[in-house]
């Protein structure tokens, strides 16, 4: 099984200019109000290329003709294409990552001139669900939060939000099962993901360690976290929620209490790091979150396919499953088998190709798969995450 590939290619070479800017003369001091004075210039020309791009995205929009909804003007692998751009050209000093959170909310700002998408989320407000929806769509879309990842499901489904985003995997505990469940009954695709960095900080209203009997978390929180604990409060009683931010809502008013959450729930509900620092035991502790949606996009040009099928019980099942894949050259990034809730016994597979749906290796393979499973249903075709 192929590994999983790696979400930034190489960056080409960049033709540079020959004009090289001018240096200040080693004796001739800065002098701080030209300095500023070139700042200002600069943030007019900026402000005005922001403003010349919306009437442009205003433009697409109207191209595009009358359309019934704000969903119908969003095109996930078009932003996926001009963000790997902004990665390709950025040569510092600023990184990726903030190069690409300020385009992502300059696209959203142009994509809200139409109508603010909805989006719903696992919440309450302050969950790193909701950092992931605002790191995917920016902050000129309407953030829809959600009691659970089937309520999500649902609003979507209905039409009362445009696309949902639901946690589906942590990167040392694994998949999130009731994401996967879902999927075995809702008619929902994946539009896209988002990988987030996560951090798990312990807070309390007052921030004294020695006064906290119990703390509440969701069950990852406390698996991200079990070693910290055993080590620092063995004797705590963990109480597990529905989401870290309804351990800081519970938690707000009580000087006992603490929970495992991230900054921006210390922020909304005023709580404070009781230690300084995370306190997850992976430093490199991520989850990654699935876009949900009702279209499946055209491709981006680096995709990622997720199917779910359904195998006959007999021998070398599983084999025929995996080879068309293998023949066609598709390499797997995972799989992962679920009960399949039609007949005890008998399992669901769900599994990430690297590719499109309308790929020419992708269609065979599919095609060939076809003859030698029960059901196969192809979830989502959708651009992998971008940094």
């Amino acid at each position: 099984m192929a590994s999983k590939p790696k979400q930034q290619a190489a960056k080409p070479a960049q033709k540079k200019s020959s004009a090289k800017p001018a240096k200040p003369a080693a004796d001739k001091p800065v002098v701080l109000a030209d300095v500023r004075a070139n700042i200002d210039r600069i943030d007019r020309t900026i402000q005005s290329l922001i403003a010349e791009r919306a009437q442009l995205a205003h433009q697409v929009g109207k191209a595009k003709g009358k359309l019934a909804q704000a969903v119908d003007y969003y095109r996930p692998e078009r932003e996926a294409q001009v963000l790997r751009m902004v990665v390709d050209r950025n040569e510092g000093p600023l990184s990726d990552e903030v190069l690409v959170h300020v385009f992502r909310e300059i696209m959203s700002a142009c994509l809200a001139q139409q109508e603010p998408l909805k989006i719903g989320y696992l919440g309450p407000e302050g969950t790193h669900t909701q950092q992931a929806m605002l790191k995917h769509f920016g902050r000129s879309a309407l953030g829809l939060p959600m009691g659970s990842i089937e309520e999500v499901f649902q609003e979507v489904e209905n039409g009362n939000a445009d696309f949902g985003v639901v946690p589906v995997e942590n990167s040392g505990q694994g998949m999130i099962q009731i994401t996967l469940d879902m999927f075995l009954t809702s008619k929902l695709h994946i539009c896209g993901e988002v990988e987030l960095r996560v951090h798990q900080y312990l807070l309390s209203r007052n921030g004294h360690i020695e006064d906290i009997e119990r703390i509440y978390a969701h069950p990852q929180a406390f698996a991200q976290t079990s070693g910290w604990l055993r080590a620092n409060l063995p004797k705590v009683e963990k109480i597990p929620v529905s989401s870290n931010a309804e351990g800081a809502r519970r938690v707000r008013n009580s000087d006992e209490a603490a929970c495992i959450a991230g900054e921006s729930a210390a922020h909304v509900y005023g709580l404070k790091k009781v230690v300084n620092g995370p306190i997850q035991d992976d430093e490199d502790n991520t989850t990654r979150f699935l876009v949900i949606g009702r279209p499946i996009f055209p491709p981006s040009g680096h995709d990622r396919t997720s199917v779910l099928v359904y195998i006959h019980d007999k021998p070398g099942a599983l084999f025929n499953l995996l080879s068309p894949f293998a023949r066609h050259g598709i390499s797997m990034n995972r799989i992962e088998s679920r009960p399949s809730h039609n007949a005890k016994w008998e399992y669901a597979f769900f599994i990430d190709l690297a590719g499109h749906v309308e790929d020419a290796a992708m269609k065979k393979a599919m095609a060939e798969l076809q003859g030698h499973v029960e059901q196969v249903r192809v979830l989502g075709s959708y651009p992998v995450a971008v940094p």
